[in-house]
């Protein structure tokens, strides 16, 4: 495989995902990890995305910037913030994850919508600062400087003292049958706190992601109440979604 497939292999597994393992990258390649970390380098050098320890991530993902231009798939995502509104009612509490589509979720919200809003996402929170009727909290603990949200034992035990109307989360990968995976095992144990701190989960995810798995497990499908993507709730690209126990919006 020549260099530029590559690359643009590693940039749209990156795009589609935010963030990415060099091992991960390497099996899907069949190269040598030392071969796709010099193009990592390469494309870090680039501007094109960000290397980290062990991988890379997406540039909309590490970076907040409110012109959103390395925003992956900007329109999908900004559809989906548009119907996941829909299920927000007037003085809810609700939880807004971290990822970028959550952040063009809290970018969205209507600024005469009177809510109290939990966010784990530094992002996301400095986006909720710009709604004059939306009282923000924001859960601290140790701050991923790959995700840009909290983690560890401090957010986990800030997340078991609340219980919310509704948590409107993000993930790396999700399958009919596996359910709602990452391949970061804190990150994991995060959206875990998150679920079990909701009376209702609201999964967004653009449909690029659907039927994919990896290592760690988030939740079953079925703990999920809806499912929001870009597509229509009857586009066949659903049809596997369509006989679990969760709606479809």
């Amino acid at each position: 495989m020549l260099k530029e497939e590559r690359q643009r292999t590693i940039l749209n597994e990156v795009e589609l995902h935010n963030r990415v393992l060099l091992t991960d990258i390497a099996e899907k390649l069949d190269v040598s990890i030392d071969t796709v970390r010099r193009d990592v380098k390469e494309l870090d050098a680039e501007n094109r995305l960000r290397k980290v320890h062990g991988g890379a991530v997406s540039l909309g993902f590490a970076n907040y910037s409110p012109s959103r231009n390395n925003v992956y798939a900007l329109d999908e995502k900004t559809e989906i913030a548009q119907k996941a509104i829909t299920l927000i009612k007037e003085n809810s509490v609700i939880l807004i994850d971290g990822g970028t589509t959550c952040l063009e979720l809290a970018r969205l919200l209507p600024a005469e919508l009177g809510l109290t809003c939990f966010t784990l996402s530094l992002p996301v929170a400095m986006e909720l600062l710009n709604k004059p009727r939306v009282e923000t909290i924001f859960i601290g603990g140790k701050l991923s400087k790959d995700s840009l949200i909290t983690i560890g034992a401090s957010t986990i035990h800030q997340l078991s003292q609340i219980k919310v109307d509704s948590s409107f989360i993000g993930t790396g990968y999700v399958d009919p049958k596996f359910g709602l995976t990452e391949f970061d095992w804190d990150i994991v144990q995060t959206k875990k706190a998150v679920i079990a701190a909701s009376k209702k989960t609201v999964l967004l995810c653009i449909s690029e992601k659907l039927n994919s798995q990896h290592r760690f497990k988030t939740c079953n499908l079925n703990d999920v109440a809806t499912m929001v993507t870009e597509l229509a709730p009857e586009n066949k690209l659903l049809d596997n979604f369509r006989n679990q126990n969760i709606h479809l919006l």
